[in-house]
C-alpha cells in the first residue's frame, strides 16, 4: 500500500473513532511530523479523506471533520428512534403540533377515507446529538385514537401507540425522494435553502391486517441520514 493511503486509512479510522463533526484535524505540518513524511505525502492522504467525505478543507482554518450520515434501514418494522440508539446515538422527538383536520383529496385517499373527513395530525422535529435532523408529518384516520394521542408530547409515536392503545403498526408501503426545502424546513433545521432533503412517505397498518393507520410524510436532512435497502 502507498504510503499516503496508509495516512489516509489511520486517519480514518481516527476519525470515526475520536472526532467528531465539527473538529479539525492536526495541520500538515504536524501530521507530516508525526508520520515521519513530507506534506506532499500527507496532503495526498487528506485528499483521500475528501473524497471520501470525511473531511473538508476550510481556507485558513485546515480541515474540517465532516458529520458522518447515519444508517436508516427501510424495511417493514423499521424505528427511528431505536435505530439510531443502536448506532450510538441520541435521538430525541419533539412534538410541534398535534389536532384534528379536514383530510384533503391526497389524504383520504391515502386513508382511505371520506374527503374532508376529521383525522389527526402530528407534525414532530427529530434531533440526533442535539441536532435537528428530520421533520415529520403523521396523520391517523382513527379518531377514538384522539383523547389518548393529545398526551403525546414526545418520542416515538409508534411506541406510543403500543404502550397506551395496545396497537402496533406495520410499515406496508414507502415512497423516497429528494426535494427542496421551503423556508419553514429551513428554520426548523437549520439548512441553507440549497440542502436537498430525502423525502419519506410511508403508509403504515395495524400489524396483522390490511386496515391502514397512518400516513407519514418525513422531511430529512441528506447531509446527516443515508437510507439503506436491504434485499
Amino acid at each position: 500500500m502507498s504510503v499516503y493511503l496508509d495516512i489516509a486509512h489511520t486517519l480514518e479510522k481516527e476519525i470515526t473513532n475520536q472526532y467528531s463533526g465539527g473538529d479539525y484535524l492536526p495541520s500538515e505540518k504536524m501530521l507530516a511530523e508525526r508520520f515521519e513524511v513530507n506534506r506532499h505525502t500527507v496532503r495526498r492522504a487528506v485528499d483521500e479523506l475528501i473524497m471520501l467525505g470525511k473531511v473538508r478543507r476550510q481556507q485558513g482554518k485546515g480541515c474540517l471533520v465532516l458529520t458522518q450520515p447515519v444508517s436508516y434501514p427501510l424495511h417493514a418494522n423499521a424505528a427511528f428512534t431505536s435505530n439510531l440508539i443502536d448506532q450510538g446515538s441520541h435521538p430525541r422527538s419533539e412534538v410541534l403540533k398535534a389536532q384534528l383536520i379536514n383530510a384533503n383529496s391526497d389524504l383520504a385517499q391515502q386513508l382511505n377515507v371520506e374527503l374532508d373527513s376529521r383525522i389527526i395530525h402530528i407534525r414532530t422535529l427529530r434531533k440526533v446529538d442535539g441536532k435537528p435532523m428530520a421533520m415529520i408529518e403523521q396523520y391517523l384516520a382513527n379518531l377514538n385514537w384522539w383523547p389518548v394521542l393529545q398526551n403525546f408530547k414526545s418520542g416515538s409515536l409508534h411506541q406510543f401507540l403500543r404502550e397506551h392503545l395496545g396497537v402496533n403498526l406495520t410499515r406496508n408501503k414507502t415512497r423516497i425522494s429528494a426535494n427542496p426545502p421551503n423556508n419553514q424546513t429551513c428554520r426548523l433545521l437549520q439548512i441553507t435553502p440549497s440542502l436537498p432533503l430525502l423525502t419519506v412517505k410511508t403508509l403504515n397498518v395495524i400489524s396483522g391486517t390490511d386496515t391502514i393507520a397512518e400516513y407519514s410524510c418525513s422531511s430529512t436532512r441528506s447531509d446527516l441520514m443515508e437510507l439503506v435497502v436491504d434485499h
